[in-house]
């Protein structure tokens, strides 16, 4: 008898090929099936082939901000899953267009995919995020 063991899957649209190879690196570690796009055409064609379980989009695909609006699609298609998006600088409008997307997280473009996806794991496993070994004395 075999035991089949379900992969997560995830979306990383990202214009740039050596940051989408480094988050499917990391998403790859994790075990999670990592699915790649450079643009929206590409994000919105793996949509209608899959369902995601963690998104990681960067805000800036073709033009400034197209990124939003992806983000606001994956979030109405798979509203259990976990979206995150890369901005150059987290201002008030990139925190404004993060809620009004139902964005989970926002991350700065400039962070290494490492981060960003030990980030992403730790709000998806609270209880596997690693606990600090000592107690803190307050005096």
């Amino acid at each position: 008898m075999s035991v089949s063991i379900e992969r997560k899957t995830a979306l990383i649209v990202h214009p740039d090929l050596a940051m989408l190879s480094k988050y499917q690196t990391r998403l790859a570690a994790e075990g999670y099936t990592p699915i790649v796009a450079r643009d929206l055409p590409t994000a919105l064609l793996a949509m209608t082939q899959h369902y995601f379980d963690l998104a990681i989009v960067s805000s800036q695909l073709n033009e400034p901000g197209d990124g939003w609006p992806l983000a606001g699609v994956l979030h109405l298609v798979f509203p259990k899953s976990f979206i995150a998006v890369l901005v150059p600088g987290t201002d008030l409008m990139a925190l404004q267009a993060a809620i009004n997307n139902g964005v989970q997280e926002l991350f700065d473009a400039d962070h290494a995919p490492e981060s960003v996806v030990a980030a992403a794991m730790g709000a998806l496993n609270p209880s596997a995020a690693k606990k600090p070994r000592g107690r803190a004395h307050v005096q």
